[in-house]
């Protein structure tokens, strides 16, 4: 399973219809965040994600991208959580979450433990890496890729008992990609009745930024790709200044990036329900496209 939920979609303030910056991503039984802004705990009620998250991976320090997680780490501590908690961003993190968890308040029932990221270097986690891209906005940030480990290629039975191996552990074997000799002698290589790996999943957040060339490589081939999409058209300059995008923007980076899916988010309260320009916007660029909401869930299926 690979789902992501959508709990927070506005930028830079809360609306009646959307939240600020959060996004769940529940791989198998693993629970990440992107982000948390204020009221994300309150969204996960809402939306049933579940609050056992393993990690909250930061694009960056606007107080709209992180001021909830003061609420949620103390919910969890409230509840007696006990396994250690994983934050990822960039510079400050350590500085500024430190600051923000432990001066002057009770200490937490369990271990949070903060990481610093370096862009380009992958966070292993169990089946996948999560790769922090840079990003081109006002102070430091990353984007986040979920990049899934590739998948074994699929094993033919039929061919395997052709060549004469009999079924039991040799199978095993030759599923797990070694090779096998047989009691006349004989060498079977796997690649004879097992076909290539099948790559896994790979699921792009842009954070908030301009259109980039970081992103595009990020997101090639990419699943599923998750914009900044804070403007339109008519707001081009103000996108430029303010380091975003616009819809059409984050349609031209999927395209070049050729994923399968675009998904529109961080949008300006003047999108707030009349979101039509920027789907209009962004699909004269990129066809498969749409406007998250929040509550929005996507299943990523596996491919192949």
């Amino acid at each position: 399973m690979l789902r992501v939920t959508f709990l927070g979609t506005s930028a830079a303030q809360p609306t009646i219809s959307r939240n600020l910056s959060a996004l769940a991503l529940r791989r198998e039984r693993e629970l990440l965040l992107v982000d948390c802004g204020e009221g994300t705990q309150r969204q996960m009620i809402r939306y049933a994600t579940g609050f056992d998250v393993a990690a909250i991976c930061f694009t960056h320090f606007h107080a709209d991208h992180y001021l909830g997680a003061i609420g949620f780490l103390r919910t969890l501590s409230m509840q007696g959580r006990e396994a250690p908690l994983d934050l990822y961003g960039p510079r400050p993190a350590r500085r500024l979450l430190e600051t923000m968890l432990f001066t002057g308040t009770e200490r937490l029932a369990f271990d949070v433990r903060i990481h610093e990221v370096v862009p380009g270097e992958p966070v292993r986690r169990d089946g996948c890496a999560l790769l922090p891209f840079p990003t081109e906005h006002k102070i430091a940030s990353v984007g986040w890729a979920l990049v899934e480990d590739d998948r074994p290629g699929r094993f033919h039975p039929d061919a395997a008992e052709a060549l004469g191996v009999p079924p039991g552990p040799l199978f095993g074997r030759l599923q797990r990609g070694e090779a096998v000799t047989l009691p006349d002698g004989r060498r079977i290589e796997a690649a004879a009745v097992v076909e290539p790996p099948r790559r896994g999943r790979r699921v792009v957040v842009s954070g908030d930024t301009r259109p980039c060339a970081a992103t595009v490589a990020a997101a090639r081939g990419a699943d599923l790709l998750i914009h900044d999409s804070t403007f339109g058209d008519a707001e081009a300059d103000r996108a430029l200044e303010t380091r975003h995008a616009t819809a059409r923007e984050a349609g031209r980076v999927a395209r070049d990036a050729g994923v399968r899916r675009l998904v529109l988010t961080h949008l300006s309260t003047r999108y707030d329900r009349e979101t039509g320009p920027l789907l209009a916007q962004a699909r004269e660029e990129f066809g498969e496209v749409e406007v998250a909401s929040d509550g929005l869930s996507i299943e990523v299926a596996l491919a192949g």
